[in-house]
């Protein structure tokens, strides 16, 4: 066995370790400075000699101080002297975010595990027991100061919250059209902007009138809980055409007589945009010097939405994830009779029927005709129209005098009052008919609503507020319709299934007369904050070249979205090149 020494790097300079000039170049660490290794190093003072008063004697002469080493002492300087090693150097091989990454989103959307809420220490309980655990003030989220009843720590969540309410930040709605990634977002304006502002519109000027309306039967007036009618099946016909397919506006604006062209249906989404909380969609058409704001055929305008700004409104159930083979089930659920689109179409049928229903089409009192016939009614039709009057008014938004900005807006009323004089030109005597429906108050969704078999007669005004705090949005729509056809009363029928289990069978409980200026106030509807959103998304709109756009509402988010589409977005055509595509065309978010 042989031994050799290693070799020695003799430094010429002085001092320990090799030289710098025998390094080579690779470990001289040029330009690089000096970094601590490990974080935690502490780095304490040996001897103090700054302050030599109270406990910090011991630290003056190196002798050991246990309250300064447990950071202690008067002076509290313990923590602050056992600093980290190196914590106050910027450390040169720190990593800086150069590119956004705030366009990435994340692919999986497997619902999160439920979270289970565990036992929670409190400074008392409902009880007065120091720190005791008491079940029924802690499922009462602390009413009476359970466990953390101060800070809201508490299975019911915080106030009195339910224990569910975690669930409700994790439901999603989807858009109420597929956003093409071949869309171009424009602008996006939040509602708390829309609700600031303000455009003041004068009284609108008549064009035409089209359409026969039949008397209100006024026996509706005087039902009751305990002579309630059945809902009873009419078949009539009533048009609600979207704007560019309607003759009459189509010679309007041939003869350049309005700057923007809509229907009040479609106006009303607008005008109360701060209000909605499920999404919706117009489409918005720039030819030449022309706006005309359009519906898509199927879309939200074809439907009523129910108890939308309720607290927990209805939900649909989740479409399982074919991706997941734990999700998928063989046989497709039934969708429930209280679900969200259930409940819609369920709304959708007692509106339409109860406004057929609740009036007179035998004389007397004979119908009113207005200046035209019905526009949409043809030759070949064989089925009897509905009682329905449609006016064409201009609403003139412009600002200053030189400002020629006017809306054309097709409004619709559903009956006239008999008894009093009915002059359609000026608005005398025309009646709009809404009805609202309870579905089951015991069920999700309902928004804490009272039995109005039990209620309505006695204590109404409990009914309507809470009617207006859960369908704040469609009542809205509704008052603002009512208001731009010039409709002097607005019948709101009260309509209830006849057995809570059963969808298909409702009754009429009662029915309510309200004057559509009075009502808005009530409903704290500002018809000045409606024309100034839409002022806003005509001069944002005007800006914009000649195209097709589309006006999104959020799913889930306060905001308002301008996208740049093609111009055959929307059509047959589109429909058509989109069950070609076939598989290709699903990437559509």
């Amino acid at each position: 066995m042989s031994f050799s020494l290693p070799p020695i790097i003799d430094n010429p300079d002085g001092g320990w370790g090799p030289s710098s000039s025998n390094l080579p170049e690779q470990f001289k660490f040029k330009d690089i400075p000096y970094a601590p290794y490990s974080k935690s190093d502490k780095l304490g003072r040996f001897a103090d000699w700054n302050d030599l008063s109270g406990d910090n004697r011991g630290a003056a002469v190196g002798l050991p101080n246990t309250q300064n080493q447990r950071g202690g002492g008067p002076s509290g300087r313990g923590r602050r002297d056992n600093q980290a090693f190196g914590s106050g150097t910027a450390s040169a091989f720190a990593y800086f975010h150069v590119e956004d990454e705030s366009s990435f989103s994340l692919v999986d959307n497997k619902a999160a595990p439920p979270r289970r809420g565990g036992f929670s220490r409190g400074r008392g309980n409902p009880r007065g027991g120091p720190g005791s655990y008491n079940t029924r003030g802690n499922q009462r989220g602390g009413a009476r100061g359970g466990f953390n009843a101060g800070r809201g720590g508490n299975q019911r969540g915080r106030g009195r919250g339910g224990w569910r309410d975690w669930e409700k930040n994790n439901r999603t709605r989807e858009s109420s059209v597929a956003i093409s990634p071949s869309w171009s977002m424009l602008d996006e304006i939040e509602f708390h902007r829309l609700a600031k502002l303000r455009l003041e519109v004068d009284e609108p000027e008549e064009l035409e009138s089209y359409g026969r309306l039949f008397a209100y039967d006024k026996s509706y007036d005087r039902i009751t809980t305990k002579t309630e009618r059945p809902l009873q099946l009419v078949d009539r016909i009533k048009y609600n055409t979207t704007t560019s397919d309607d003759p009459v506006i189509q010679e309007l604006a041939a003869k350049d007589t309005a700057t923007v062209y809509t229907t009040d249906v479609i106006l009303s989404v607008l005008m109360t945009a701060p209000r909605s909380v499920y999404p919706w969609d117009i489409v918005i058409v720039r030819e030449g010097k022309n706006l005309f704001f359009d519906k898509r055929d199927g879309g939200p305008f074809d439907t009523v939405t129910v108890n939308e700004n309720a607290s927990d409104p209805p939900q649909d159930p989740t479409a399982p994830n074919p991706n997941n083979p734990a999700e998928k089930v063989a046989v497709p659920e039934v969708p429930s009779i209280n679900s969200a689109t259930s409940l819609s179409l369920e709304a959708t049928y007692i509106n339409q029927n109860f406004g057929f229903q609740s009036v007179i089409e035998k004389a007397p009192p004979a119908p009113v005709d207005f200046a035209h016939p019905n526009p949409f009614y043809g030759p070949d039709e064989t089925e009897p129209l509905a009682s329905c009057g449609y006016r064409y008014r201009v609403f003139d938004l412009g600002i200053t005098e030189d400002e020629d900005i006017k809306i054309c807006v097709r409004t619709e009323v559903d009956a006239f009052s008999p008894g009093q004089g009915v002059n359609p030109r000026e608005g005398q005597g025309l009646v709009t008919v809404r009805a609202l429906n309870e579905f089951d108050p015991r069920s999700q969704g309902a928004g804490g609503a009272p039995d109005w078999r039990a209620k309505l007669d006695t204590q109404r005004g409990a009914v309507v507020a809470t009617e207006m705090k859960n369908n704040s949005c469609k009542l809205a729509k509704w008052t603002v319709q009512s208001v731009l056809a010039g409709a002097e009363l607005m019948k709101i029928g009260y309509i209830s299934r006849a057995n809570p289990r059963d969808n298909t069978r409702h009754v009429v409980l009662s029915t309510t007369s309200v004057r559509p200026t009075d009502f808005a106030a009530q409903l704290n509807v500002s018809l000045a904050n409606g024309w100034g959103i839409v002022r806003t998304v005509t001069d944002l709109c005007m800006k914009m070249p000649e195209g097709k756009y589309v006006l999104i509402k959020d799913p889930n988010k306060p905001v308002i979205r301008l996208y740049g589409v093609p111009m055959t977005a929307f059509t047959a055509e589109d429909e058509e090149d989109e069950g070609f595509e076939g598989d290709d065309a699903e990437y559509a978010v």
